[in-house]
């Protein structure tokens, strides 16, 4: 699998500490390159990262939650030319586990929005979620 590049992305509001949403994405796809970014009043935090080893913790994470089937399901759902796109629930994610949401009004913070681009994307996802039947 070539050129994995990993992108993730979650609006702070007003009423969140910064660094409980960094620990939130922290806690799904570990230490990715982060910053911190203003679009006039909102703020969000942007992580990149490339090659599997961007997603190594997200990888372990499906296999402890043994959520592989839903999380198939949500990838192949969000898949588009060489990109899968899907939404976590950044609450949840705070605290070290997987929630799939949905992009608008589903979680009252927002959610983290995911975007993974690579050269073969079914293959990636073979990868991150093996069929379990």
């Amino acid at each position: 699998m070539n050129n994995v590049h990993v992108e993730v992305e979650a609006e702070v509001n007003p009423t969140e500490d910064p660094e409980k949403v960094l620990t939130a994405l922290n806690r799904v796809f570990g230490y990715l390159n982060y910053e911190r970014r203003s679009e006039g009043d909102r703020v969000f935090i942007y992580g990149r990262g490339s090659g599997l080893s961007a997603l190594q913790r997200f990888h372990d994470l499906l296999r402890r939650e043994q959520i592989l089937d839903a999380a198939r399901t949500v990838m192949f759902r969000g898949l588009r030319d060489n990109v899968i796109t899907f939404y976590l629930n950044k609450q949840v994610a705070f605290v070290g586990h997987i929630s799939f949401s949905q992009p608008e009004r589903e979680s009252p913070l927002g959610p983290i929005k995911v975007k993974i681009s690579c050269d073969n994307p079914r293959e990636l996802i073979e990868w991150l979620t093996p069929k379990t039947r």
